[in-house]
């Protein structure tokens, strides 16, 4: 017998009959014994017609009322297939966030998991009740709704997993598993049977939709394990168990996989691409101590993501330009916090650009091969890219590139590793 924790994300419960498939394998997992807790997003759409009440009602809003709203949506879901399972003979009981409850700590709207009392859960499912949770949501030390931010159900299906310490967190999506790269781009993208967390996690932090970044670093962190396998299967296939997802693991465990011949070990694991950054070039700014931070800090403190930064060769006259990427959705945001301290900054323009795609190369045998950058380069140069900006981590390169040439850059680059599936 194990415990096991399932997620579902929003396309797998739009709807009845989705959410009636749904129950048939939860219902299936827990016939083979085994302790089931289900965690559950809302319907695909449902939050954002949520958000847009709230801005129709107050373009202003309250982030603690927002919470209230939004958190609805998985308060439906959960309830109608606690109500499903129930049809099917299942001992079944939805548990809302405060009832747990999730604590969490930090602002409403982007809200962090910080303890799940467990005890009460853990009793019900030890009892045979299979419990149903809405992802997305916890509550604060004043007794206040919270929601974790868009995507927050793959983090609070890891967070109950690590505190009912579960056998495994098995999270349902549209696709089958994590694949070298997106199968719509490239026909031959192979999928993995097994990536270690750390690859899992460069691959969701640079554009890859299959986890959530801070899922990911939290499994990592409490070292759950976790498969990612399709909901949209079959009623007579068989249960998570037996059927072939990637699994999200260790580095120990990545090796002793491949010491059994069950995995082999590859030099670059994905290729992930983002079109959801924005390029920003602040010309002639002081080359002198303080004038980097001078634009950061700003933005940190307006919780803006920067990511690549270059700061060019200085000019004659002591003057520099600095690039830098953020997220689209924030760049009007960052411009107008830094034209309101253009006197500080001391800089001449803003120059943005919108239409740009960050391409990365993802790989754990990085760490101990030479030669993957100069790889990356060579094969968009043969193809005529350009690369506009790089950035670097001890198993990822990322480059910037026109938004036009993304998808011929991962297919080129694909090719270049080598990891096009054998036809």
């Amino acid at each position: 017998m194990a415990r096991i924790v399932m997620k579902f994300g929003g396309t797998s419960m739009a709807g009845t009959e989705r959410i009636r498939r749904v129950a048939n394998l939860v219902r299936a997992q827990a016939a083979r014994g085994d302790q089931v807790a289900v965690v559950v997003s809302a319907m695909a759409g449902e939050t954002d017609r949520l958000v847009n009440f709230c801005r129709e009602a107050n373009p202003l809003y309250d982030p603690a009322e927002y919470d209230v709203v939004v958190a609805s949506g998985e308060q439906v879901t959960s309830g109608l297939l606690a109500l499903t399972l129930q049809a099917l003979g299942c001992k079944a009981r939805s548990w809302l966030g405060w009832q747990l409850p999730i604590q969490t700590i930090e602002a409403h709207a982007k809200a962090r998991i910080d303890n799940i009392d467990a005890p009460a859960l853990i009793a019900a499912m030890e009892a045979g009740e299979i419990a149903v949770i809405p992802g997305f949501q916890g509550v604060s030390d004043d007794g206040r709704i919270t929601t974790l931010g868009r995507g927050g159900s793959d983090t609070s299906a890891v967070a109950v997993a690590a505190a009912i310490k579960a056998d495994r967190c098995d999270i349902y999506t549209d696709v089958d598993g994590v694949y070298t790269t997106d199968p719509r781009i490239v026909a031959k993208a192979r999928k993995q049977k097994a990536v270690t967390y750390e690859e899992m996690l460069e691959l969701a932090s640079v554009g890859a939709k299959v986890l959530q970044t801070r899922s990911v670093g939290l499994a990592m962190k409490e070292k759950v394990r976790v498969q990612v396998l399709s909901s949209f299967i079959g009623d007579g296939a068989p249960p998570a168990d037996d059927l072939p997802g990637t699994m999200i693991v260790s580095d120990e465990e990545m090796d002793e996989l491949v010491e059994k011949g069950l995995m082999e070990r590859q030099l670059v694991t994905g290729i992930a691409h983002d079109k959801n950054e924005a390029k920003v070039i602040l010309t002639r700014v002081p080359d002198r101590p303080g004038a980097v931070a001078n634009i950061f800090e700003p933005l940190a403190a307006a919780s803006i993501n920067v990511d690549m930064i270059i700061q060019n060769v200085g000019r004659d006259k002591g003057e520099t330009d600095v690039t830098f990427t953020v997220p689209q959705s924030d760049l009007a945001r960052a411009q107008a916090l830094l034209e309101d301290r253009r006197d500080a900054i001391g800089f001449n323009r803003i120059i943005t650009d919108s239409k740009i795609a960050k391409i990365s190369v993802v790989g754990v045998g990085m760490k101990s091969h030479a030669g993957v950058a100069s790889t990356m380069f060579r094969a968009l140069s043969d193809r005529g890219i350009n690369i506009q900006a790089i950035s670097t981590s001890e198993i990822k390169v990322s480059v910037m590139i026109d938004e036009d040439e993304t998808e011929l850059a991962v297919r080129v680059l694909h090719t270049a590793y080598g990891l096009d599936a054998v036809s």
